[in-house]
């Protein structure tokens, strides 16, 4: 276990299409608060020298820049929608700077997706130019010691789809769900820092709200939690204001530090 904290980087806190909307002249996309301005949702989750990545956004460029990241020592996938993997390419100038491959961590179905998508990465051909150097590591759904810090795949439901969000030492990031089953409900007690899906306030199939989420908040009793996935219903000041003050919208950029961690 780290004995140092561990740093929450949110890289990206807006949903599939991103925030401004392209097209939308609504008061959150035109708003002048850096925080309305959100790109695809991921987190990169820092301690002892390493980076975890979850999830590769098709804005991973653009973020790994923004987060000066300089090193990438592996990536968890929660599920297989575009705006969760379409930036694996990215991870290139890593294998590069690191002269090593980076290993990969999905569920079955998950990684199978991300193979099928990526086939050039995968099918062993011989290439003229650069491919990502990967390893692939398909989850069960029991913990996963990544350098030290136990990551455990938290089951959640997408809609229909069952996906996976991921318990780190006492933090925890929900993204894309519109329901935690009782059984992960309980993986989910004694957290310091709480990341949930809270895309708006009106009702969606496959994502919670921001009452919803904030019932699940009450329910756990995390001592601090932060939605994320936000649409541009949510204009964050406004949105805040309504919250109660251990639940915060999460931002592009905002940096989380959980402390003493527990297993």
């Amino acid at each position: 276990m780290p004995g140092s904290p561990v740093k929450i980087t949110v890289l990206g806190s807006g949903t599939s299409v991103g925030v401004p909307v392209i097209g939308c002249h609504c008061d959150v996309c035109t708003s002048p608060d850096p925080r309305d301005n959100r790109l695809r949702p991921s987190v990169l989750v820092s301690y002892e020298g390493r980076n975890v990545l979850i999830d590769t956004t098709p804005d991973f460029r653009t973020q790994a820049l923004r987060a000066k990241i300089a090193r990438l020592d592996a990536v968890l996938f929660t599920h297989a929608h575009a705006d969760h993997i379409m930036g694996l390419d990215d991870v290139r100038p890593f294998n590069f700077r690191q002269r090593g491959p980076i290993p990969i961590y999905a569920a079955p179905d998950t990684m199978e997706a991300i193979q099928r998508c990526f086939r050039y990465i995968f099918d062993g051909a011989e290439k003229p130019s650069s491919v990502p150097k990967l390893e692939s590591r398909v989850l069960n759904g029991a913990p996963v010691d990544l350098f030290g810090l136990e990551f455990l795949p938290i089951r959640l439901l997408h809609g229909q789809q069952e996906i996976y969000g991921f318990r780190f030492g006492n933090s925890a990031y929900l993204t894309d769900h519109s329901d935690v089953p009782e059984e992960s409900l309980e993986r989910l007690r004694g957290l310091d820092v709480l990341f949930l899906d809270a895309l708006r306030f009106k009702p969606h199939p496959t994502h919670s709200t921001v009452d919803r989420s904030t019932s699940t908040v009450e329910k756990l009793v995390p001592q601090r939690a932060y939605l994320t996935h936000i649409c541009h219903d949510l204009h964050h000041a406004r949105t805040e204001e309504g919250l109660p003050p251990h639940i915060r919208l999460a931002y592009d950029g905002l940096e989380v530090l959980s402390g003493e961690q527990t297993g």
